[in-house]
C-alpha cells in the first residue's frame, strides 16, 4: 500500500472527499515525522513505535579500495512493531 492507497482507503470507508482525505493523511505523518525530528518518541498502541537512533562514529572500510574511513555520527529513524500487529502478521 502507498500514500495513494492509503488516501482511497480512507476516503472510501469514511465517505471523506479525496481532499480531506488527503490532508487527514499529510496531518497524520507530519506529526509523525516533526515529532521524530525534534528527537522525541511516537507510540501507536497497538500497531508500533517511531524512535530516533543514535549511531556512533567509527572507522569503516572502502569495500572497492580497501581504505579506512571515518564514519561520521548519525541519528536515524527506527520503528519498533507492536505486539498486537506482530501477532495479527504471525497468525
Amino acid at each position: 500500500m502507498n500514500r495513494s492507497d492509503l488516501i482511497n482507503t480512507l476516503k472510501d470507508n469514511e465517505a471523506l472527499s479525496r481532499k480531506a482525505a488527503e490532508k487527514v493523511v499529510d496531518t497524520f505523518f507530519g506529526a509523525i515525522s516533526d515529532t521524530i525530528c525534534k528527537g522525541q518518541r511516537v507510540e501507536i498502541r497497538g500497531f508500533g513505535s517511531f524512535t530516533v537512533k543514535k549511531y556512533k562514529s567509527y572507522t569503516g572500510r572502502n569495500p572497492k579500495t580497501g581504505k579506512k574511513i571515518s564514519v561520521t555520527p548519525k541519528k536515524l529513524p527506527f520503528f519498533k512493531v507492536g505486539k498486537e500487529l506482530k501477532g495479527m502478521v504471525d497468525a
